[in-house]
């Protein structure tokens, strides 16, 4: 792995990726920050090499490299997710590529469901920590001790300096942002009622699938790193309604400028 990482970061340093500080990773319906951002170089994911390709229709795919808030940023445009048939590690080897460009910091958006009836969809809820249900971990492989410490630390896998910047940021904008419990699950069918009282059981506030993947590999290579859920959706099983994908995208399209505002202001304290 060492071998591919190398060759996919000289292939971007050579289209001019040069120290990014800060990587974000936008999830679904969450690509419009790029348009905040003075764009200097971009490249579709299917032109890199050892890359993955995004197969979801409304996932972009693109790595974008550019200047925001007078920091430079590196941004994944669409994500990969395992319900797409890839492996943890393909899922999560852009982020070892931005690290291995420079990144110190990593930023992370989703979609996701809210499980805490206290929660309402259209509003955000910044990760304080999460349950990992994907049946798998992306540092379970051979030769990973290369990489960065085989049994890594997970008693605060979210960057508490970040979050706080975040929840002062919200305060002083005006912006509801919940704190709480992700719980990472395969996909791509969503939870029946039976599930949605176990999450709730085991104590998370909302669920999705994705993001937990990345957060353990940035720890693995000791990157700050901080996420926020967009609630598309209200998960209360004794209430539940069938779910439309679209409406769901409509949602966090609805929420984006507060998404926006919040990583926009946090990149300019950082």
């Amino acid at each position: 792995m060492i071998k591919i990482i190398n060759e996919t970061t000289d292939y971007l340093k050579g289209k001019g990726f040069d120290n990014p500080e800060i990587g974000i990773i936008l999830g679904t319906g969450l690509g419009q920050l790029v348009n905040e951002i003075e764009i200097l170089h971009e490249v579709s994911y299917n032109h890199i090499p050892n890359f993955p390709t995004a197969t979801v229709e409304f996932h972009k795919g693109k790595l974008i490299y550019g200047i925001l808030e007078g920091k430079k940023i590196m941004v994944m445009q669409g994500r990969f997710h395992l319900y797409e048939g890839y492996s943890l590690q393909d899922v999560t080897f852009p982020v070892r590529i931005m690290e291995k460009l420079g990144i110190k910091t990593l930023l992370v958006s989703n979609a996701a469901g809210a499980i805490n009836t206290n929660f309402k969809k259209g509003e955000l809820m910044l990760l304080d920590d999460h349950i990992n249900l994907q049946g798998d971990s992306p540092l379970a492989f051979m030769g990973v001790e290369h990489l960065g410490e085989r049994f890594v630390d997970m008693s605060a896998p979210y960057n508490a300096t970040i979050n706080s910047k975040f929840k002062t940021i919200a305060k002083n904008c005006g912006i509801t942002l919940h704190e709480g419990v992700y719980a990472s699950v395969l996909g791509p069918q969503l939870e029946t009622r039976a599930e949605y009282r176990m999450l709730k059981i085991i104590g998370a506030d909302a669920v999705g699938m994705s993001t937990v993947p990345e957060v353990i590999v940035a720890n693995h290579l000791k990157l700050q790193v901080a996420a926020v859920s967009v609630l598309t959706d209200e998960c209360d099983p004794d209430n539940l309604q069938p779910v439309d994908i679209t409406e769901i995208i409509e949602m966090a399209k609805k929420a984006e400028p507060n998404m926006i505002t919040l990583f926009r202001d946090l990149i300019k304290s950082l």
